[in-house]
């Protein structure tokens, strides 16, 4: 009789463990889903900020491009031209 309680207490300690493992593996994925969801916010602000500086850069290179259309018209050469200086040579 005394054998079968010493069985029981060893399963039920047994049982406990397992148990706590389960919980302690459920809270490191539980944060292991948190720290995937900081770093997914983190990357789509850093694309945000990237494509922000992307489209001034853009507006930067336009503006740019007018300008020297504006006031250095031949320095805007078709790829044509240069085919034919490059022969030329």
């Amino acid at each position: 009789m005394q054998i079968i309680i010493y069985a029981l207490i060893v399963l039920l300690l047994v049982l406990l463990g397992v148990a706590g493992l389960q919980f302690t593996y459920m809270f490191y994925v539980d944060w292991l889903n948190r720290e995937r969801n900081k770093y997914l916010r983190d990357l789509e602000r850093n694309a945000r900020d990237l494509r922000t500086k992307l489209e001034a850069a853009q507006a930067k290179i336009a503006e740019q491009q007018a300008l020297l259309e504006q006031y250095v018209p031949e320095y805007l050469v078709d790829d044509d031209a240069w085919s034919d200086i490059i022969e030329e040579r």
